[in-house]
């Protein structure tokens, strides 16, 4: 067995195995630290991954474990040298490649898996953060409505919670003060990063959208990057 097999099979013991007074005890008392820095590559330490990923009290909501079974291993957030050329502080999402990008001094980047949808390739090149929400409401189009009349109950807007698409929260692009009705945010759906979604713009796992909405401020420049456009490695 190799030491990917024998890893997971610990971690997946370690997930399962713990008692769940214990982990939400530990998210309880500094729920900030499971956010912070970069998740090693997840055969490194099970419990840098539980740290990253386990259970997230975060504004009245408890974001669930990610079960790493269900993610491929390049997708967590991790630490990598810089591959888009770009100034520090600046968000590459690299389409492609299902990867976002945030620049640091020093030639390095924080690196998070992410996944498409259609809306996700129909706008590329450079915005800024508009604004960022917590818990954000989610609206769905009317187009959206029209093809799923099950949503008409959303019609004015579905709340924040651990059930919302927008997931934890969003970050808004605008182009020149235009609203580019393109959106960096979270799902519940974790299982789906890394894949061409349905549905929604760039979808993050809940822990890493907030670990990159503490990372940002408003005014952030963003760049997305298309098939066809230049990409990154």
């Amino acid at each position: 067995m190799s030491e990917f097999d024998t890893s997971r099979l610990s971690r997946r013991s370690m997930l399962l195995g713990m008692g769940a007074a214990s982990l939400l005890a530990g998210c309880a008392s500094d729920p900030r630290a499971r956010i912070v820095g970069a998740m090693p590559y997840p055969t490194a330490s099970n419990d840098a991954y539980v740290a990253a990923y386990g259970p997230l009290e975060d504004n009245g909501f408890l974001i669930p474990a990610i079960d790493a079974r269900r993610v491929d291993p390049r997708f967590f957030r991790q630490e990598v040298a810089d591959p888009t050329g770009e100034a520090p502080g600046t968000i590459v999402i690299d389409t492609p490649n299902r990867y976002a990008y945030l620049v640091q001094p020093g030639g390095t980047a924080m690196r998070y898996g992410v996944g498409i949808g259609r809306e996700g390739f129909a706008w590329g090149g450079r915005a800024k953060i508009q604004y960022k929400k917590i818990w954000p409401t989610w609206t769905p189009p009317a187009e959206m409505v029209a093809r799923q009349p099950e949503l008409t109950e959303y019609a004015n807007g579905k709340p924040g919670g651990l059930d919302n698409p927008l997931g934890a929260r969003a970050l808004y692009l605008f182009d020149n003060g235009k609203d580019t009705l393109f959106r960096l945010h979270g799902t519940p759906e974790y299982w789906t990063i890394g894949k061409a979604v349905s549905s929604g713009c760039v979808r993050f796992m809940n822990h890493d959208i907030i670990d990159l909405y503490e990372r940002v401020p408003n005014g952030t420049p963003v760049i997305v990057r298309q098939p066809g456009m230049a990409s990154v490695a």
